[in-house]
Protein backbone atom coordinates (compact mmCIF):
# COMPACT_ATOMS: atom_id res chain seq x y z
CA UNK A 1 0.00 0.00 0.00
CA UNK A 2 1.42 3.75 -0.42
CA UNK A 3 0.62 5.63 2.47
CA UNK A 4 2.43 8.54 4.27
CA UNK A 5 2.32 6.42 7.46
CA UNK A 6 5.04 4.53 5.76
CA UNK A 7 7.72 6.83 6.05
CA UNK A 8 6.41 7.69 9.51
CA UNK A 9 6.60 4.34 10.90
CA UNK A 10 10.06 4.51 10.52
CA UNK A 11 10.83 7.05 13.40
CA UNK A 12 11.73 5.74 16.48
CA UNK A 13 9.07 8.39 18.68
CA UNK A 14 6.50 7.76 15.59
CA UNK A 15 2.75 9.29 17.22
CA UNK A 16 -0.21 7.02 19.06
CA UNK A 17 -2.23 6.64 15.80
CA UNK A 18 0.67 5.38 13.78
CA UNK A 19 1.79 2.79 16.22
CA UNK A 20 -2.24 1.92 16.44
CA UNK A 21 -2.59 0.67 12.75
CA UNK A 22 0.92 -0.23 12.07
CA UNK A 23 1.34 -2.78 14.97
CA UNK A 24 -2.29 -4.26 14.18
CA UNK A 25 -2.01 -7.81 12.93
CA UNK A 26 1.37 -7.09 11.71
CA UNK A 27 2.01 -10.60 9.86
CA UNK A 28 -1.90 -10.83 8.33
CA UNK A 29 -1.18 -6.93 6.99
CA UNK A 30 1.77 -8.07 5.52
CA UNK A 31 0.39 -10.91 4.08
CA UNK A 32 -2.39 -9.52 2.55
CA UNK A 33 -0.46 -6.68 0.69
CA UNK A 34 2.26 -9.45 -0.84
CA UNK A 35 -0.98 -11.47 -1.72
CA UNK A 36 -2.47 -8.04 -3.76
CA UNK A 37 0.71 -7.03 -5.23
CA UNK A 38 1.00 -10.27 -6.75
CA UNK A 39 -2.26 -10.78 -8.05
CA UNK A 40 -2.06 -7.33 -9.42
CA UNK A 41 1.49 -7.81 -10.84
CA UNK A 42 0.71 -10.82 -12.21
CA UNK A 43 -2.61 -9.82 -14.13
CA UNK A 44 -1.12 -6.43 -15.02
CA UNK A 45 1.67 -8.20 -16.84
CA UNK A 46 -0.75 -10.37 -18.85
CA UNK A 47 -3.35 -7.80 -19.82
CA UNK A 48 0.09 -5.77 -21.42
CA UNK A 49 1.70 -8.96 -22.87
CA UNK A 50 0.51 -9.40 -27.03
CA UNK A 51 -2.27 -11.94 -27.47
CA UNK A 52 -2.88 -14.51 -29.98
CA UNK A 53 -5.00 -13.82 -32.81
CA UNK A 54 -4.61 -9.64 -31.97
CA UNK A 55 -3.69 -7.44 -34.17
CA UNK A 56 -1.37 -4.71 -32.52
CA UNK A 57 -2.59 -1.80 -30.94
CA UNK A 58 -1.90 1.08 -33.45
CA UNK A 59 -1.92 4.30 -32.22
CA UNK A 60 -1.91 7.86 -33.74
CA UNK A 61 1.55 9.05 -34.83
CA UNK A 62 0.52 12.77 -33.25
CA UNK A 63 -0.44 11.36 -30.15
CA UNK A 64 1.77 10.50 -26.97
CA UNK A 65 -1.46 8.81 -25.81
CA UNK A 66 0.03 5.33 -25.62
CA UNK A 67 3.46 5.92 -24.08
CA UNK A 68 1.04 7.65 -20.84
CA UNK A 69 -0.79 4.58 -20.61
CA UNK A 70 1.92 1.99 -20.37
CA UNK A 71 4.07 4.22 -18.38
CA UNK A 72 1.08 4.66 -15.76
CA UNK A 73 1.17 0.62 -15.97
CA UNK A 74 5.13 0.61 -15.21
CA UNK A 75 4.92 2.76 -12.58
CA UNK A 76 2.03 0.51 -11.04
CA UNK A 77 4.44 -2.66 -11.40
CA UNK A 78 7.60 -0.83 -10.17
CA UNK A 79 5.55 -0.04 -7.18
CA UNK A 80 3.82 -3.09 -6.68
CA UNK A 81 7.34 -4.91 -6.98
CA UNK A 82 8.44 -2.48 -3.81
CA UNK A 83 4.98 -3.38 -1.85
CA UNK A 84 6.37 -7.25 -2.43
CA UNK A 85 9.84 -6.38 -1.43
CA UNK A 86 8.77 -4.19 1.52
CA UNK A 87 5.98 -6.36 2.76
CA UNK A 88 8.28 -9.46 2.30
CA UNK A 89 11.48 -8.32 4.14
CA UNK A 90 8.49 -7.70 7.24
CA UNK A 91 7.10 -10.41 7.49
CA UNK A 92 10.35 -12.70 6.79
CA UNK A 93 13.03 -10.80 9.33
CA UNK A 94 10.32 -9.11 12.23
CA UNK A 95 13.56 -8.69 14.71
CA UNK A 96 15.49 -6.52 11.92
CA UNK A 97 12.45 -4.38 11.25
CA UNK A 98 12.13 -4.16 15.66
CA UNK A 99 14.97 -2.12 15.59
CA UNK A 100 13.33 0.81 13.89
CA UNK A 101 12.18 1.32 17.63
CA UNK A 102 15.39 1.48 19.13
CA UNK A 103 15.69 5.10 19.66
CA UNK A 104 19.35 6.07 19.24
CA UNK A 105 20.54 2.47 18.09
CA UNK A 106 24.02 2.08 16.56
CA UNK A 107 22.35 -0.54 13.35
CA UNK A 108 20.97 2.22 10.67
CA UNK A 109 20.52 -0.32 8.56
CA UNK A 110 16.58 -0.67 9.34
CA UNK A 111 15.70 2.61 9.58
CA UNK A 112 17.18 2.60 5.82
CA UNK A 113 15.68 -0.13 4.37
CA UNK A 114 12.63 1.55 6.04
CA UNK A 115 12.89 4.55 4.78
CA UNK A 116 14.00 3.87 1.38
CA UNK A 117 11.54 0.97 0.56
CA UNK A 118 9.11 3.86 1.78
CA UNK A 119 10.42 6.46 -0.36
CA UNK A 120 9.90 3.93 -3.63
CA UNK A 121 6.92 3.52 -3.10
CA UNK A 122 5.74 6.96 -2.54
CA UNK A 123 7.70 8.23 -5.52
CA UNK A 124 6.39 5.28 -8.29
CA UNK A 125 2.41 6.01 -7.05
CA UNK A 126 2.66 9.73 -7.15
CA UNK A 127 4.32 9.41 -10.80
CA UNK A 128 1.59 7.32 -11.46
CA UNK A 129 -1.04 10.41 -10.50
CA UNK A 130 1.28 12.98 -12.07
CA UNK A 131 1.10 10.39 -15.18
CA UNK A 132 -2.54 9.99 -15.04
CA UNK A 133 -2.92 13.94 -15.38
CA UNK A 134 -0.74 14.48 -18.17
CA UNK A 135 -3.24 11.74 -19.75
CA UNK A 136 -6.34 14.02 -19.21
CA UNK A 137 -4.36 16.76 -20.45
CA UNK A 138 -2.93 15.09 -23.26
CA UNK A 139 -6.25 14.34 -24.15
CA UNK A 140 -7.59 17.57 -24.34
CA UNK A 141 -4.55 19.26 -26.14
CA UNK A 142 -4.58 16.07 -28.70
CA UNK A 143 -8.54 16.71 -29.55
CA UNK A 144 -8.02 20.48 -29.76
CA UNK A 145 -4.81 19.40 -31.97
CA UNK A 146 -2.49 20.62 -30.08
CA UNK A 147 -0.49 18.01 -28.85
CA UNK A 148 2.05 15.24 -30.53
CA UNK A 149 4.88 13.27 -29.84
CA UNK A 150 7.29 16.04 -28.38
CA UNK A 151 4.78 16.92 -26.00
CA UNK A 152 6.09 14.20 -23.74
CA UNK A 153 8.99 15.05 -22.99
CA UNK A 154 7.59 18.25 -21.32
CA UNK A 155 5.22 15.18 -19.65
CA UNK A 156 8.35 13.44 -18.79
CA UNK A 157 9.87 16.82 -17.13
CA UNK A 158 6.68 17.82 -15.73
CA UNK A 159 5.93 14.16 -14.08
CA UNK A 160 9.01 12.97 -12.54
CA UNK A 161 10.47 16.68 -11.90
CA UNK A 162 7.57 16.89 -9.88
CA UNK A 163 7.59 13.67 -8.23
CA UNK A 164 11.09 13.57 -7.03
CA UNK A 165 10.52 17.21 -6.05
CA UNK A 166 7.68 16.70 -3.78
CA UNK A 167 8.84 13.07 -2.28
CA UNK A 168 12.03 14.64 -1.29
CA UNK A 169 11.16 17.62 0.59
CA UNK A 170 8.37 15.76 2.26
CA UNK A 171 11.04 13.16 2.80
CA UNK A 172 13.11 16.32 4.27
CA UNK A 173 10.75 17.63 5.88
CA UNK A 174 9.89 14.92 7.81
CA UNK A 175 13.22 13.56 9.13
CA UNK A 176 14.82 17.29 9.99
CA UNK A 177 17.00 17.73 11.72
CA UNK A 178 17.46 13.34 11.95
CA UNK A 179 15.90 10.82 12.20
CA UNK A 180 15.68 9.84 15.78
CA UNK A 181 14.35 13.82 16.55
CA UNK A 182 11.96 13.15 13.68
CA UNK A 183 7.49 13.15 14.42
CA UNK A 184 8.21 15.69 17.62
CA UNK A 185 5.26 17.89 16.00
CA UNK A 186 3.09 17.85 13.16
CA UNK A 187 5.05 20.80 12.04
CA UNK A 188 6.73 17.83 10.69
CA UNK A 189 4.30 15.38 9.71
CA UNK A 190 2.02 18.05 7.95
CA UNK A 191 3.98 19.26 4.84
CA UNK A 192 4.75 15.75 4.25
CA UNK A 193 1.45 14.71 3.97
CA UNK A 194 0.64 17.51 2.13
CA UNK A 195 3.23 16.76 -0.53
CA UNK A 196 2.02 12.95 -0.53
CA UNK A 197 -1.32 13.74 -1.51
CA UNK A 198 -0.84 16.82 -3.44
CA UNK A 199 -1.11 14.80 -6.60
CA UNK A 200 -3.74 12.55 -6.03
CA UNK A 201 -6.21 15.42 -5.19
CA UNK A 202 -5.11 17.25 -8.39
CA UNK A 203 -6.04 13.84 -10.16
CA UNK A 204 -9.81 13.69 -8.16
CA UNK A 205 -10.29 17.35 -8.97
CA UNK A 206 -8.74 18.57 -12.23
CA UNK A 207 -9.35 15.25 -13.99
CA UNK A 208 -12.99 14.89 -14.18
CA UNK A 209 -13.04 18.64 -15.46
CA UNK A 210 -10.33 17.99 -18.14
CA UNK A 211 -12.20 14.62 -19.36
CA UNK A 212 -15.29 16.29 -19.48
CA UNK A 213 -14.02 19.15 -21.35
CA UNK A 214 -12.54 16.28 -23.69
CA UNK A 215 -15.91 14.47 -24.63
CA UNK A 216 -17.63 17.90 -25.16
CA UNK A 217 -14.88 18.87 -27.63
CA UNK A 218 -15.06 15.18 -29.06
CA UNK A 219 -18.69 16.11 -29.58
CA UNK A 220 -18.15 18.72 -31.60
CA UNK A 221 -15.05 17.46 -33.44
CA UNK A 222 -17.45 14.61 -35.02
CA UNK A 223 -20.37 16.76 -35.72
CA UNK A 224 -17.45 18.90 -37.69
CA UNK A 225 -16.60 16.12 -39.94
CA UNK A 226 -19.50 15.64 -41.99
CA UNK A 227 -22.06 18.27 -40.67
CA UNK A 228 -23.95 15.88 -39.02
CA UNK A 229 -23.84 14.05 -35.69
CA UNK A 230 -25.02 10.38 -36.99
CA UNK A 231 -26.21 7.47 -34.44
CA UNK A 232 -22.91 5.94 -34.78
CA UNK A 233 -20.94 9.02 -33.61
CA UNK A 234 -23.26 9.46 -30.71
CA UNK A 235 -22.53 6.09 -29.63
CA UNK A 236 -18.72 6.13 -30.14
CA UNK A 237 -18.73 10.06 -27.99
CA UNK A 238 -20.76 8.00 -24.98
CA UNK A 239 -17.57 5.33 -25.44
CA UNK A 240 -15.04 7.72 -25.01
CA UNK A 241 -17.64 9.35 -22.05
CA UNK A 242 -17.47 5.42 -20.50
CA UNK A 243 -13.88 5.15 -20.74
CA UNK A 244 -13.46 8.61 -18.55
CA UNK A 245 -15.80 7.40 -15.80
CA UNK A 246 -13.88 4.05 -15.52
CA UNK A 247 -10.26 5.64 -15.17
CA UNK A 248 -12.43 8.03 -12.54
CA UNK A 249 -14.04 5.32 -10.97
CA UNK A 250 -10.63 3.24 -10.67
CA UNK A 251 -9.06 5.79 -9.16
CA UNK A 252 -11.82 6.41 -6.60
CA UNK A 253 -11.92 2.74 -5.71
CA UNK A 254 -8.54 2.43 -5.05
CA UNK A 255 -7.79 5.80 -2.99
CA UNK A 256 -10.60 7.07 -1.56
CA UNK A 257 -9.62 5.19 1.45
CA UNK A 258 -6.75 6.52 2.16
CA UNK A 259 -8.44 10.16 2.44
CA UNK A 260 -11.03 8.51 4.38
CA UNK A 261 -8.18 6.82 7.04
CA UNK A 262 -5.69 9.70 6.93
CA UNK A 263 -8.84 11.77 8.08
CA UNK A 264 -9.82 9.22 11.11
CA UNK A 265 -5.89 9.38 12.26
CA UNK A 266 -5.46 12.73 11.96
CA UNK A 267 -8.30 12.96 14.13
CA UNK A 268 -7.05 10.38 16.41
CA UNK A 269 -3.85 12.45 16.49
CA UNK A 270 -5.67 15.27 18.28
CA UNK A 271 -7.05 13.82 21.14
CA UNK A 272 -5.42 14.00 24.12
CA UNK A 273 -5.58 9.62 24.95
CA UNK A 274 -6.68 7.60 21.17
CA UNK A 275 -7.32 4.66 23.58
CA UNK A 276 -10.41 6.50 25.17
CA UNK A 277 -13.54 4.25 24.82
CA UNK A 278 -15.79 7.16 22.95
CA UNK A 279 -13.16 6.59 20.40
CA UNK A 280 -13.45 3.22 19.88
CA UNK A 281 -16.05 3.19 16.81
CA UNK A 282 -13.39 5.28 15.05
CA UNK A 283 -10.36 3.60 16.10
CA UNK A 284 -12.23 0.74 14.91
CA UNK A 285 -12.88 2.17 11.40
CA UNK A 286 -9.48 3.54 11.10
CA UNK A 287 -8.09 -0.14 11.57
CA UNK A 288 -10.63 -1.27 8.73
CA UNK A 289 -9.60 1.17 6.07
CA UNK A 290 -6.28 0.13 6.65
CA UNK A 291 -6.59 -3.31 5.27
CA UNK A 292 -8.78 -1.89 3.00
CA UNK A 293 -6.22 0.21 1.83
CA UNK A 294 -3.80 -2.84 1.44
CA UNK A 295 -5.81 -4.76 -0.64
CA UNK A 296 -7.18 -1.66 -3.03
CA UNK A 297 -3.89 0.29 -3.48
CA UNK A 298 -1.72 -2.52 -5.31
CA UNK A 299 -5.08 -3.33 -7.44
CA UNK A 300 -4.83 -0.03 -8.98
CA UNK A 301 -2.24 -1.39 -11.79
CA UNK A 302 -4.54 -4.38 -12.96
CA UNK A 303 -8.15 -2.39 -12.97
CA UNK A 304 -6.11 0.52 -15.07
CA UNK A 305 -5.68 -1.59 -17.34
CA UNK A 306 -8.83 -3.17 -17.47
CA UNK A 307 -10.53 0.47 -18.04
CA UNK A 308 -7.88 1.13 -20.57
CA UNK A 309 -8.20 -2.01 -22.59
CA UNK A 310 -10.90 -4.21 -21.35
CA UNK A 311 -10.13 -7.56 -20.64
CA UNK A 312 -7.46 -8.70 -23.18
CA UNK A 313 -7.71 -12.61 -22.52
CA UNK A 314 -5.60 -15.48 -21.47
CA UNK A 315 -4.18 -16.56 -24.58
CA UNK A 316 -0.39 -14.86 -25.05
CA UNK A 317 1.68 -15.01 -27.75
CA UNK A 318 5.47 -14.94 -26.85
CA UNK A 319 6.88 -15.42 -30.44
CA UNK A 320 8.79 -13.39 -32.02
CA UNK A 321 7.83 -12.44 -35.27
CA UNK A 322 9.86 -11.50 -37.98
CA UNK A 323 8.69 -7.70 -39.27
CA UNK A 324 8.07 -7.60 -42.67
CA UNK A 325 10.61 -5.34 -44.87
CA UNK A 326 8.51 -2.80 -47.39
CA UNK A 327 10.45 -3.61 -50.54
CA UNK A 328 10.04 -7.46 -49.88
CA UNK A 329 6.53 -7.38 -49.81
CA UNK A 330 6.00 -4.85 -53.03
CA UNK A 331 8.66 -7.21 -54.84
CA UNK A 332 6.49 -10.37 -53.94
CA UNK A 333 3.21 -9.04 -54.95
CA UNK A 334 4.61 -7.49 -58.16
CA UNK A 335 6.07 -11.32 -58.88
CA UNK A 336 2.52 -12.70 -58.38
CA UNK A 337 0.50 -9.97 -60.11
CA UNK A 338 3.16 -10.39 -63.32
CA UNK A 339 3.91 -7.09 -63.06
CA UNK A 340 1.25 -5.92 -64.17
CA UNK A 341 -0.49 -2.65 -63.18
CA UNK A 342 -3.32 -3.05 -61.00
CA UNK A 343 -6.64 -0.45 -61.52
CA UNK A 344 -6.40 0.11 -57.81
CA UNK A 345 -3.93 2.27 -58.59
CA UNK A 346 -5.72 4.50 -60.47
CA UNK A 347 -7.96 4.86 -57.79
CA UNK A 348 -5.44 5.36 -55.70
CA UNK A 349 -4.08 8.40 -57.54
CA UNK A 350 -7.66 9.50 -57.15
CA UNK A 351 -7.82 9.02 -53.48
CA UNK A 352 -4.71 10.82 -52.83
CA UNK A 353 -5.75 14.20 -54.89
CA UNK A 354 -9.13 13.72 -53.01
CA UNK A 355 -6.92 13.31 -49.23
CA UNK A 356 -5.57 16.80 -49.67
CA UNK A 357 -8.88 18.52 -49.35
CA UNK A 358 -10.06 16.45 -46.12
CA UNK A 359 -6.79 16.79 -43.98
CA UNK A 360 -8.48 18.23 -41.11
CA UNK A 361 -11.27 15.06 -41.45
CA UNK A 362 -8.09 12.68 -41.26
CA UNK A 363 -6.64 14.72 -38.14
CA UNK A 364 -10.38 14.33 -36.63
CA UNK A 365 -9.74 10.57 -37.19
CA UNK A 366 -6.93 10.52 -35.77
CA UNK A 367 -7.40 12.46 -32.71
CA UNK A 368 -10.84 10.40 -31.78
CA UNK A 369 -9.22 7.10 -32.71
CA UNK A 370 -6.39 8.12 -29.89
CA UNK A 371 -9.74 8.43 -27.70
CA UNK A 372 -11.13 5.02 -28.20
CA UNK A 373 -7.76 2.79 -28.09
CA UNK A 374 -8.27 -0.18 -26.72
CA UNK A 375 -11.79 -0.52 -27.73
CA UNK A 376 -12.56 -3.01 -31.04
CA UNK A 377 -15.91 -1.81 -31.90
CA UNK A 378 -15.01 1.66 -31.25
CA UNK A 379 -12.14 1.49 -33.76
CA UNK A 380 -14.22 -0.77 -36.42
CA UNK A 381 -16.73 2.48 -36.38
CA UNK A 382 -14.15 4.55 -36.46
CA UNK A 383 -12.62 3.10 -39.51
CA UNK A 384 -15.86 2.58 -41.45
CA UNK A 385 -16.56 6.23 -41.12
CA UNK A 386 -12.67 7.60 -41.58
CA UNK A 387 -12.06 9.70 -44.92
CA UNK A 388 -10.06 6.84 -46.05
CA UNK A 389 -12.59 3.71 -45.39
CA UNK A 390 -15.22 5.95 -47.23
CA UNK A 391 -12.78 6.85 -50.18
CA UNK A 392 -12.80 10.83 -50.03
Amino acid sequence: MASPRLETYCCPNRDAATQLVMNFQPEVFCGVCIGSASISLLLTILQLLPKKGQSPRKMPKASSSSTILLLISICDILGGLGMIFRSSVWLGFPGFIANISVVNGTDIWPSTFCVGSAMWIQLLYSAGFWWLFCYAVDSYLVVRRSAGLSTIVLYHMMTWGLAVLLCVEGIALLYYPSLSSCENGLEHAIPHYITTYVPLLLVLVANPILFRRTVSAVASLLKGRQGIYTENERRLGTEIQMRFFKIMLVFVICWSSNIINETLLFYLEMQPDINEMPLKNIRSAALITWIIMVVLNPMQGFLFTLAFYGWTGWRVDLKWRKREIPWESMSSSTVGENAYPSPVNYQSNIHDSKKISTTDSQQAYEAISMLSEGNTSSDERLTRSSPIYQGW
